[in-house]
């Protein structure tokens, strides 16, 4: 048999597969959505953002780490904020009329980062700055809160940290001369170019 048929094997690793699921899960949360099974939903999106959360994690502890996974990591992020996007205008149009500017600021920040890239590089960054990860947890959290009729200050201020997050990696962008995976922060860019750094 043809061994190019299959992927690399250092390509099928935990971590990997962890972000693969989010590619599998992005269809199904659509059609729980589009048929109005909200708490199927719910459910499933928090399995989803678990492994985003675990993904990287996992292939730091395990030396697992790779331009592959941070890139395809990157692609089930856009792919996970897009389909929440729909799947939350279907079920919950009077919320998302409500607060689109904050829905709208949430997908700018991760469409923005993503255009920058492509501009500069001609390639999808995949840089997954804490500033990142904050507002990840932040936009998973709050948006749970809510959907479950909670208060929206929490969703705005989430909101926000995502677009400060976005312009973090837009200056990432700006800044660096080449493309580079897993940069923790922008000061991580600006202290190589300090006397010692």
């Amino acid at each position: 048999m043809n061994s190019k048929q299959f992927p690399e094997p250092s390509r099928l690793t935990l971590p990997n597969l962890l972000t693969g699921f989010r590619f599998v899960a992005a269809p199904v949360l659509l059609w729980l959505a589009w048929h109005g099974y909200a708490l199927l939903f719910m459910g499933l999106l928090a399995v989803a953002l678990l492994t985003d959360g675990l993904d990287g994690l996992i292939a730091r502890l395990t030396g697992q780490t790779s331009e592959f996974g941070a890139t395809l990591d990157s692609w089930a992020d856009v792919i996970t904020y897009l389909t929440v996007t729909v799947c939350c205008w279907w079920l919950w149009p009077d919320v998302v009329r409500r607060e689109l500017v904050f829905v709208g600021m949430m997908v700018a920040s991760c469409l923005l980062p993503a255009l920058a890239g492509m501009v500069k590089f001609g390639r999808f960054t995949s840089y997954h700055t804490w500033g990142v990860k904050i507002a990840a947890a932040a936009m998973g959290l709050t948006l749970y809160l809510l959907f479950l009729g909670g208060p929206v200050w929490p969703f705005r201020t989430a909101a926000v940290i995502c677009i400060v997050a976005a312009f973090e990696e837009i200056a990432i962008t700006w800044l660096l001369p080449e493309p580079e995976s897993n940069v923790r922060s922008i000061w991580d860019v600006m202290k190589r170019s300090l006397p010692g750094g």
